[in-house]
């Protein structure tokens, strides 16, 4: 044993056997991710033979390519710097997994990296596990070995033709790799990559999947400048057969609110089956999670949607902000409003609100502006303001992961919405129920007892929604007593899952004694129970009506603009839009997903690559489709594709700058300045100049600030550890 101990430590002392070893461990430590993380699962032995083959035969060529290298220095130091670098993508894959269960894109590791960069992200954001330390304990072997001497540097170089033997022996077992996985899924890179990418993991490797990402970015790239205007002109063709709907005009008028303000509340990482959830709680009693949300979702003042499903791809939240408010979807991969939102032509909900119905417009959100590159996307879409993290105090104890805690946010925001003109269009971008779920002790509320499930992060995820859920009370009681409650339209929605797919089966154990959903169970979780997890909350709260009430019908997050525009009374039949008024007649029946699938009340498919689909209404694989439903499902597969490369097109070609609609100005961004002084003094001057003729809330309180109206139990602005950036001066 000793011997042969020794042997292997000998090897260390080559080139050649530092490259294997090297090799062999980041192959290890991959398969424990693929099993322990990305839940990899082949079909058959073959599938799983290419999940085990596929880490090493990627690795151990372009490690060999290192043999080349004739100089010692740089040999050890490329050698090194590769294999640091493979482990550092296979981290941030795992980490990025555990919270979008989505692979890392060049995107979206360019964007990740300006985030933290700008300081818009931290690294306690990064949702780490104890045994992570497994994934780099072959470098501190490595290591300690060379402290010691047991590893000694091998000053020989490799001949050329040797070299060249071994890597064009790697490139082979590559090769061959790539050929199996060519024969079970014929063109696996050119046909797969963009609709379901877990297929090129899973035959390839993370190494291939990049490789094949890049190509697909520089490919999108190309089109973008190469864009043509007939494909426009298809694409109008295209909404005006298939996807416009006109408004439901007799219903649409009826709820009177037009010029109304509008307030949209996005809740973070909010799912559906929070609402109207109770709990046992840690005192074996019952807890209701949302009281307040479940009362506005019952109340006859509301039209609340229980199929209303999350469309987002890897962009998550900032997806959920392109499809409410362009109808289009994100990109395939990658975050759209960090990639190509500062260059866009839009023509956005608060540009199209601006210019046709006099509307002022903001956005109120608790992180830096940098953050999905929103400073600079949002003056695309034409939002007039942008109140980020900079108007707000933001230290230790009122910021989260991801900016100022929700209570804070709302209360110290007064001060800027009460200048803003009467009608306003504004959106608030929550952040407290964001992963990992934490918020200080002192912010939980000592009255709800959440849940002792064994997972950490789903009996958070109950407490920072009850706490998000107390924050939208105090606001709504604001707006009760300021009398804005009664001018406007509120909009609620949930943006995307909030308990990751790993998360998902620990979960279903306390959804199925919570809920009506018996198929939600430790044993048989499945695809189907993961795409219902993508049902969020949506709700037209609108003060003053009296028919609200529960509304079956599915619809995405693709419907809400042309939704909100009709009942504003905006023509949307010029516009280039993809959703559906959700009030309308002859909807289509099916809601599609951002990776091909698709919902309808009749079958779920919870993916383009799913070999199974599901009855929607029982949860049940259906095992002996009939021919109907097999075509069914085909036909609307193939609906699916067509409206998801239409909109790619739209977005990934920026083909709306070959269009501009009457009555309506392209949005020039240089019009637009989000610094905090020039906001301050602008808002000023505008109410000064309109004088007597100033609608906003300020003026219309006498020049006085209605802050003294908000009531709130943020134990921050109780011990003085907020302090507002900005307060009114009367």
């Amino acid at each position: 044993m000793l011997n042969f101990v020794k042997r292997l430590l000998s090897a260390f002392n080559t080139r050649i056997g530092l490259v294997w070893y090297l090799a062999i461990f980041l192959w290890i430590k991959t398969l424990i991710a693929y099993i322990s993380v990305f839940n990899l699962r082949g079909v058959g032995v073959v599938d799983n033979l290419m999940i085990f083959i596929n880490p090493f035969s990627f690795t151990i060529a372009a490690f060999s390519l290192t043999l080349f290298i004739k100089r010692t220095p740089i040999f050890y130091t490329a050698i090194g710097c590769l294999s640091a670098l493979a482990t550092l993508i296979l981290f941030g894959n795992i980490n990025y997994y555990r919270e979008f269960t989505d692979f890392l894109t060049i995107d979206t590791i360019i964007s990740g990296s300006r985030m933290f960069g700008t300081g818009a992200l931290g690294v306690d954001s990064i949702p780490t596990n104890m045994w992570d330390f497994i994934y780099w304990i072959d470098f501190i072997i490595i290591i300690v070995l060379f402290i010691v001497k047991r590893i000694k540097i091998d000053k020989r170089p490799i001949e050329t033709k040797r070299a060249f033997t071994w890597f064009s022996f790697a490139l082979m077992l590559f090769g061959l790799n790539f050929w199996a996985a060519d024969v079970i899924k014929p063109q696996l890179i050119m046909a797969r990559a963009q609709s379901d990418k877990t297929y090129v993991v899973r035959y390839l490797g993370l190494g291939p999947w990049m490789l094949t990402d890049s190509y697909y970015t520089h490919l999108a790239n190309s089109q973008r400048a190469n864009a043509k205007l007939s494909t426009l002109q298809n694409i109008q063709k295209y909404i005006k057969d298939n996807r416009y709907l006109a408004p439901n005009i007799t219903f649409e008028q009826s709820q009177g609110v037009q010029k109304k303000n509008v307030i949209l509340i996005h809740l973070e990482s909010f799912q559906q089956f929070l609402v109207d959830l109770s709990i046992t709680g840690t005192d074996n009693q019952q807890h209701v999670v949302t009281p307040f949300l479940n009362s506005i979702y019952h109340s006859t003042e509301t039209y609340g949607f229980n199929n209303f499903y999350s469309q987002i791809g890897q962009g998550k939240t900032s997806d959920a902000e392109t499809l409410l408010e362009t109808s289009t979807f994100g990109l395939p991969a990658g975050s759209f409003l960090s990639k190509d939102g500062a260059t866009q032509t839009f023509q956005a909900m608060p540009s199209i609100l601006s210019q046709t119905q006099g509307y002022s417009t903001a956005v109120f959100h608790g992180n830096a502006g940098s953050f999905y590159n929103r400073i600079n996307s949002y003056k695309s879409m034409g939002y007039q303001n942008f109140f980020d993290q900079s108007y707000f105090d933001a230290n230790n104890a009122t910021l989260t992961s991801y900016g100022v805690k929700d209570k804070l946010l709302f209360h110290d925001s007064v001060p800027y919405l009460e200048q803003l003109q009467q009608p306003f269009y504004v959106k608030y971008l929550t952040v407290s129920n964001h992963l990992n779920y934490d918020i200080s002790q002192d912010d939980w509320d000592p009255n709800f007892k959440t849940t002792d499930s064994g997972n950490k992060l789903i009996d958070k995820y109950f407490v920072t929604a009850h706490y998000l859920d107390q924050a939208i009370k105090e606001f709504y009681d604001y707006l009760k007593v300021t009398g804005l409650y009664d001018k406007s339209m509120i909009v609620l929605y949930g943006d995307h899952f909030g308990i990751p797919d790993s998360n998902s089966a620990d979960l279903s154990t306390i959804l199925k004694t919570a809920t009506d959903a018996p198929h939600f169970n430790q044993t048989d979780y499945n695809d189907f129970d993961w795409t219902q997890l993508q049902k969020t909350p949506f709700m037209i709260n609108i003060p003053g009506n009296t028919s609200g009430h529960i509304i079956n019908t599915y619809v995405g997050e693709l419907d809400v603009m042309p939704t909100i525009e009709h009942l504003l009374g905006v023509d949307t039949s010029k516009y280039v839009q993809f959703g559906q008024d959700m009030f309308a007649s002859g909807r289509a029946d099916y809601v599609a997903l951002r990776n091909g699938g698709f919902v309808t009340p009749t079958i779920t498919l919870p993916s383009i690559s799913s070999k199974v689909f599901y009855d929607t209404q029982t949860g049940l694989p259906i095992t002996a489709p009939t021919p109907d439903q097999v075509k069914y499902v085909a036909d609307t597969k193939m609906k699916v594709a067509q409206l998801l490369q239409m909109s790619d097109n739209l977005n990934n070609q920026n083909l709306l700058r070959f269009y501009t609609p009457d009555d309506f100005k392209p949005v020039n961004t240089t019009n637009y300045d989000y610094s905090f002084k020039t906001t301050l003094k602008r808002l000023a001057n505008q109410q000064k100049s309109l004088g007597a003729g100033s609608t906003s809330l300020w003026s219309q309180n006498g020049n006085k600030t209605s802050w003294n109206n908000f009531i709130t139990n943020a134990p921050e602005l109780i011990n003085g550890a907020d302090k507002p950036k900005y307060k009114p001066s009367k």
